[in-house]
Formats: C-alpha cells, structure tokens, sequence
C-alpha cells in the first residue's frame, strides 16, 4: 500500500511528465496566463489546456484567480520548489520502496550457487553475486566475537573447498576484519 508520500511523488511527477503541461509550466513561469492564451500558444484546444490546468492545480503547483471573464493562472513558485525539496528528499525517494523486498537479489544469487546442503556449487566471478554470497557466508560469524585463522577456515570450509578466497573477500568487501599479519578475524557489523 502506498503511503501520502509516495502519491503525492507521483501526483508531482505525472503533472511534469506530460510535454504540453511541462511547456505550460515554462509558459506560466515567465508570466501569468488565461487559456486562451495558452491554447494559441500551443495550438491546441481550450479545452485541452484546462484538462492540464486542472491537473497542475491538483498537484498544487497552478494556481487560478478570476479577472474579468476569465481565469488567469499562475505557477506557485515557491509551492514548486518546497514540493521538490520535501518530495525528492533522500528519504522520501527512499520510502517510495519500503515495500520492496531488498534480500530478493541475494536469495536468487544463492539459489542459483548452492547445493540441497547449502554448500557452494562455485565462487561466482561477477562483483555483485560474489557480493550476495558473502553476505550469506559471514552469517555464520557471530559479531562481537573474535575468531583465528584456523576457526575461520573451518567454518568457511563447510560452504567451499577455497577457504582463502572467501577469507579474503570477507575483508576486502568489509564484512570482516583481521589484525595485522592475520592473527584474528572479526565480522564487521554495519551502523545502518
């Protein structure tokens, strides 16, 4: 379910996303206009423009005034630009996938790289599965908790024979961590 935030991104990017309301808005910023104005100006219908009036009006980025017998528009400028501000905000553009399952990827990688034991079948050779299978494989270490070569490579062992690939993976890729010279091995734990 979509949260206001996320329709009211996509209400902002509808309206914009149309090339005649896009040319209306360019029009509007440079001054204000009534409809048949607009409509000579884009040669297109009366009724055409206000269909996209209304639409902008709806996304609150037009406004309407009365002035004699007509409506005459105008941009909100400063409504334009709080609503980009706040709608294309890091964590508004992020919340636009909060229902997304992110481990979706990395489910698929190890499905595709395991056997019915969970041991790998190979070591992928492409960044990002290598990636997803390293983030399965540092599950068995327990933060917190230090561990020498020895344990690590037993327990690495248990998903495939090359114990020092993964090992150096682990720390190259920053899932784990080892004092100088490889005397103890740490799992990194992210501040997410």
């Amino acid at each position: 379910m979509e949260n206001d935030q996320t329709l009211a991104l996509l209400d902002f990017f509808k309206a914009l996303a149309e090339p005649n309301r896009l040319k209306i808005v360019g029009l509007l910023a440079r001054e204000d206009l009534a409809v048949e104005q607009i409509a000579a100006m884009l040669n297109l219908r009366p009724s055409t423009v206000s269909n996209h009036l209304s639409y902008l009006v709806h996304a609150g980025l037009v406004s309407a005034r009365p002035q004699s017998y007509y409506n005459v528009y105008h941009l909100e400028v400063t409504a334009l630009q709080e609503m980009a501000r706040r709608l294309l905000s890091h964590e508004t553009l992020q919340a636009a996938a909060a229902d997304v399952d992110l481990d979706a990827y990395d489910r698929q990688v190890i499905r595709n790289y395991t056997g019915p034991d969970g041991r790998l079948k190979q070591l992928p050779s492409q960044f990002k599965k290598m990636q997803a299978v390293l983030r399965y494989v540092v599950q068995v270490f327990e933060p917190g908790v230090r561990y020498s070569e020895k344990e690590v490579n037993e327990r690495l062992a248990r998903f495939h024979d090359d114990t020092a690939t993964l090992r150096r993976e682990l720390v190259e890729q920053g899932l784990m961590a080892r004092e100088g010279g490889g005397g103890q091995y740490w799992r990194v734990v992210s501040e997410d």
